[in-house]
């Protein structure tokens, strides 16, 4: 079998190109980036000595995908993934659209082409900030929690958020850019007859993650807090309550090729896919425990919030668990020790992928 990675050199890309070919089978891996994140060409080197082959170019270029041989499955993992892009003074919201969409419509012309079967990791940020703000919530200790007892909309449970959830906008340009992906994605198998899996990730967390304040936040917290660099709790009155789960790519790996081994069976197509309640954590209660790792740090506040920030956010892998018997081996603990011990080994990290 033979698999090709877009945004090979990423943190996610490259978590795949290297646990994917250890599931057996004699898979194979060809990798494509375009290497303009910050920090992504330091991957190069490490995947080709796994036996990658890499191949530079931009999926907005539909002739960078035209050399490219046939292979068997292909996951877009390319993505500019923050939630603040095209309003953050760094991208416009035509490059979000462009990388999102028009690039993965590029990738879908391509399975049409040679009937390769397609794999989008998606976002949990396809469901609505509005509607996630106004979940009811409840203060328990250095944390908000779902209050049930005032009862839950369709799509929540105390297990997290699953389809079913509100899609209605805003979701912010990457959400949107994303879910518009998803939908062309599912049209496109329909129609040229190649298989479709969409899994909708919660945050994903793990050492070499290129974290920024607006994307793989638990990573960035991490490495901000052992480089003793400035943090702050942003909205919800400043006190860090706001909570998300996290998951390992190492364990998306694992549904993916159970996926790609299942082919075109089945008849769901979408999956919510995070590290679920048991992997969930706050700002607060990540900043005590990085307190203990690290020392104590002092933490400022902004009470203005940001646009898209949402108080919680939980991924209820219910689906993947019953179709495929698939859950995350790695608990938020083993995750976080790993930051934290890629932390030390590379105290400049945070300079290296460009974070503010």
């Amino acid at each position: 079998m033979k698999v090709l990675i877009t945004g090979a050199c990423g943190f996610l890309g490259g978590v795949l190109a290297a646990e994917l070919p250890r599931r057996g089978g004699g898979l194979r891996v060809l990798g494509l980036d375009n290497l303009v994140r910050p920090g992504s060409e330091s991957n190069r080197s490490v995947l080709r000595r796994r036996g990658v082959e890499l191949r530079h170019g931009d999926l907005r270029l539909a002739s960078d995908l035209e050399g490219l041989p046939a292979v068997d499955w292909v996951i877009d993992a390319a993505a500019n993934p923050s939630v603040l892009a095209g309003r953050d003074g760094r991208s416009s919201s035509r490059q979000v659209v462009e990388h999102n969409l028009l690039g993965t419509v590029n990738v879908l012309e391509y399975c049409k082409r040679t009937g390769a079967g397609f794999i989008l990791p998606s976002t949990s940020r396809v469901y609505s900030a509005a509607a996630l703000r106004a979940l009811p919530l409840v203060q328990s200790g250095r944390a908000f929690r779902l209050d049930s007892a005032r009862g839950l909309p369709p799509g929540v449970s105390p297990r997290g958020v699953c389809q079913g959830f509100s899609t209605e906008p805003p979701l912010s340009l990457y959400g949107s850019s994303k879910l518009a992906a998803e939908l062309l994605a599912l049209e496109y198998g329909s129609a040229y007859s190649f298989p479709v899996w969409i899994d909708r990730c919660g945050v994903l967390a793990g050492a070499g993650q290129f974290g920024t304040a607006e994307q793989g936040i638990f990573s960035y917290w991490v490495h901000a807090w052992a480089g003793c660099r400035g943090l702050r709790y942003i909205g919800f009155n400043g006190r860090g309550l706001q909570v998300r789960d996290a998951l390992h790519p190492a364990d998306l790996a694992e549904l993916v090729w159970l996926q790609m081994r299942r082919g075109g069976r089945g008849a769901r197509r979408v999956y919510d896919v995070g590290g679920g309640a048991a992997n969930a954590m706050s700002l607060a209660e990540l900043s005590a425990w990085c307190a203990g790792e690290f020392g104590p740090r002092p933490v400022g506040r902004q009470l203005r919030g940001r646009p898209y920030d949402v108080p919680w956010l939980v991924m209820d892998g219910a689906a993947a668990a019953a179709d495929f018997g698939w859950k995350p081996r790695r608990g938020l603990p083993a995750i976080l020790r790993e930051i934290a011990a890629h932390a030390r080994r590379h105290p400049h990290w945070l300079e290296l992928t460009g974070a503010r």
